[in-house]
């Protein structure tokens, strides 16, 4: 009968190697191994890409863990792991800050973790990532034999070897060379930001995002203001062939009528007053790229005209000039309005909205995706930590539950200025800086403002849009919280653009469309 707990942890680790497991469970049951081998207050998996420590899975931290990306060279403690041979444990009264400080779940009234352990993970003889235990125990680690965690991490690295060869395996042999390929040039990029959630709305874009990306599609990405469509276009063209080439943005709605034709297409030497030199145009500089065109919808119609030639034929002309250029582009379009209503009332023309949205890719709302809002709230959180100086950063029980129970008309972008706002609030509210600074539902700002005002929006509103279609009882949803906060703002729009965590230019398109203005 076996009595060793290594070969008892392990066996099952064992058996999972050849399971066609998701990814999420793999790394479940080796964290739950790992708890039940080295008893701890919490564990948690990450990779390294580039110079950034990525969470995959965490046991006993809190859920916006998994948001958070942590920079090595902001972490002393992950940086010294990261370069050590193998297992670590650190003194107890080491002074380097340790990322969780903070973040631990069932922290019983105080919050600074007291026993450190960790080791890194090596896959075919090159760093992956790391493990890492923590105790608020400072006695937790002191008897533990090294060796153990040592053995532990050797299977651990072949959990993740395991996995990452099981879904290359789900893929052809073209599809492996780019995915090669693709990591190769992120491993060597500067982290950016990127994606972030779990909810299976987000799991559904992302494979949308695979298979749009390997084709030569146009691509329409729809979506309310702040939900992140241009992290979509970038993660389309970072999947995609095009990836080595540029990927040119431009934003539509801030193109003034006059100048939008040079833009797009470049001028010649005397074009025009003020053009003292010859410029190239976004189609020129993307070229073999990829043109991401923000907010097309606002595109003036006889600009969709000039724009739909060049889509069809590849071909453009600067202006001012009589020659023609050709250019390989691929265009990923977005837009916060309804473009076939658009087209219907006729504002915008149907061919080029057939043209661009032949495969249309919708990015859900913030409100549509339950917990990633604490995912995405650790990122933020972790970007406010090191731009404050602070060691640790972290949300209390009372403000995730604020977070979750509010409906993010600004969505993504809200939540990213509301987290910055109510780190500050709750910095200036302590005579010193602490160690670790938490922010409380007061310094989110939600209960007594903002949130209430949108409830009572939608309650006060719910009798008008009652026997309405969708669309109609958005505008008046969105009338209403409009006209509330420029009430409450005195008439200053931007101040309402700031409460409601919208652009500026938008907020004005959208309140004239609406008769505000």
């Amino acid at each position: 009968m076996l009595t060793n707990p290594l070969l008892l942890t392990l066996i099952p680790l064992i058996a999972d190697l050849s399971r066609d497991l998701s990814d999420d469970e793999r790394y479940r049951r080796l964290l739950m191994a790992l708890r039940q081998l080295l008893p701890c207050d919490a564990v948690a998996l990450l990779k390294l890409e580039g110079q950034v420590l990525v969470p995959l899975a965490v046991d006993g931290l809190s859920a916006d863990t998994l948001g958070r990306r942590f920079k090595v060279d902001e972490h002393p403690r992950l940086n010294a792991l990261l370069n050590n041979n193998g297992p670590m444990r650190f003194a107890t009264d080491c002074e380097l800050p340790d990322p969780y400080d903070g973040l631990v779940e069932n922290h019983r009234g105080h919050l600074v973790v007291h026993d450190c352990l960790g080791c890194p993970l090596y896959v075919q003889e090159q760093i992956w990532g790391l493990i890492t235990l923590d105790s608020l125990d400072p006695s937790s680690f002191g008897k533990v034999d090294l060796s153990t965690l040592d053995a532990f991490a050797s299977l651990a690295a072949a959990t993740v070897m395991a996995g990452e060869r099981i879904n290359l395996l789900a893929r052809n042999a073209e599809d492996q060379r780019q995915l090669a390929e693709i990591y190769k040039r992120a491993a060597g990029s500067k982290h950016n930001q990127e994606l972030i959630g779990q909810s299976s709305s987000l799991r559904q874009l992302r494979k949308e995002i695979d298979v749009v990306a390997n084709s030569a599609l146009s691509v329409l990405i729809t979506g309310e203001t702040g939900v992140g469509k241009e992290l979509v276009a970038e993660a389309i063209h970072k999947h995609s062939p095009r990836a080595s080439k540029p990927l040119i943005s431009l934003n539509c709605a801030a193109l003034p009528e006059t100048l939008a034709e040079s833009e797009l297409f470049g001028h010649v030497k005397g074009a025009f007053s003020g053009a003292m030199s010859e410029r190239s145009g976004k189609f020129e500089l993307a070229d073999g790229g990829t043109l991401f065109l923000d907010e097309v919808g606002e595109l003036p119609l006889a600009m969709q005209a000039k724009l739909l030639r060049v889509l069809q034929s590849g071909q453009l002309q600067r202006v001012g000039s009589d020659s023609e250029h050709h250019v390989d582009v691929r265009v990923i379009a977005a837009t916060n309005r309804d473009l076939a209503e658009e087209v219907r009332n006729g504002r915008f023309r149907a061919d080029l909205y057939h043209r661009l949205s032949v495969y249309p890719l919708h990015v859900p709302a913030l409100r549509e995706r339950g917990r990633d809002v604490l995912l995405l709230a650790g990122y933020f959180l972790e970007q406010n930590r090191a731009r404050l100086g602070l060691r640790s950063l972290r949300l209390n029980s009372d403000s995730q539950r604020a977070l979750l129970a509010y409906t993010w008309p600004g969505n993504v972008r809200e939540l990213e200025h509301l987290v910055s706002r109510a780190a500050l609030k709750a910095l200036q509210t302590k005579p010193e800086r602490p160690r670790v600074l938490t922010i409380d539902e007061d310094a989110l700002g939600l209960d007594s403002k903002t949130q209430n005002h949108a409830v009572s929006a939608i309650d006060s509103g719910a009798s008008t849009v009652r026997g309405r279609d969708l669309k109609e009882s958005i505008d008046i949803y969105q009338s209403s919280l409009i006209s509330e906060a420029l009430t409450r703002h005195q008439g200053k729009w931007a101040d309402v653009a700031r409460e409601l965590g919208v652009d500026r230019a938008n907020l004005n398109r959208l309140a004239k469309r609406l008769g505000l203005r």
